[in-house]
C-alpha cells in the first residue's frame, strides 16, 4: 500500500471514529417542560362623589350645612380603611377654622344623631392615630370597603355661635381640603 492510500485511510478512519463519538454524544431521551408564570399587582381605586362637598357664601353664625358624599371601591382590591386628611386655606381672619365645627353624623335610617364633633383647626391638626380613631368611630366597626362597595358619609358644618360678638370673621374666606386616603387590607397567603 502506498504513503498516500495509508494517509488518505488514517484521515478516513479519523473522521469516521470522530464522528462515532460525537454521534454517540446525542444518542439518549430527553423532554421539556416550560412554567409560563404571571404576577399582576391589584389597584386601589377609591371615588369620592361628589369631588365638591361644600360651595356656599354668606354664612353667619348659627348656620349649618349637611351634605352627604359617597365613597366608592372602584379596584380590584378590598380597602382595610379609609383615613381623612384635612387641610384648609383663610384669607381673612386666620381663626376661621376654629368656628368652622364638622358634626360627623350617623347614617343609619338618616338619623341626626352626631357621632364626633370637632373643629376643621382640630381635624388639621390631628396626628394619623387620632384620625384612625375618628374614622373607626365615624365608619363602626366596618371602616373598610370592598370591591365594588360604597358607603356614604354624612357631616354637618355648623358655623359655630359662640354667643359672643364674632365681627372679627366677617368677610373671612376659607377653602377646605378633605385627601381621603384608602389604605390596603392585610397580605394573605395565596
Amino acid at each position: 500500500m502506498s504513503i498516500k492510500k495509508k494517509i488518505g485511510m488514517g484521515i478516513g478512519t479519523a473522521i469516521l471514529g470522530l464522528s462515532l463519538v460525537g454521534g454517540g454524544t446525542f444518542a439518549y431521551f430527553s423532554d421539556t417542560a416550560v412554567s409560563e408564570n404571571t404576577f399582576a399587582a391589584g389597584t386601589l381605586d377609591l371615588s369620592v362623589n361628589p369631588t365638591t362637598i361644600v360651595d356656599i357664601g354668606n354664612l353667619k353664625p348659627g348656620d349649618t350645612i349637611e351634605r352627604t358624599f359617597e365613597f366608592e371601591n372602584k379596584g380590584t382590591l378590598d380597602i382595610s380603611k379609609v383615613l381623612l386628611e384635612t387641610d384648609y386655606k383663610v384669607d381673612g381672619a386666620y381663626e376661621f377654622g376654629e368656628h368652622i365645627i364638622v358634626n360627623f353624623l350617623e347614617n343609619k335610617d338618616k338619623s341626626n344623631e352626631i357621632i364626633e364633633s370637632k373643629t376643621l383647626k382640630e381635624l388639621k391638626d390631628m396626628s394619623p392615630d387620632a384620625v384612625k380613631a375618628l374614622m373607626d368611630s365615624v365608619n363602626g366597626p366596618k371602616s373598610g370597603l370592598e370591591v365594588g362597595e360604597k358607603n356614604n358619609l354624612r357631616v354637618q358644618f355648623e358655623f359655630y355661635d359662640n354667643g359672643e360678638n364674632q365681627n372679627h370673621l366677617q368677610g373671612a374666606h376659607l377653602e377646605l381640603e378633605w385627601t381621603f386616603n384608602a389604605e390596603q387590607t392585610a397580605g394573605e397567603k395565596k
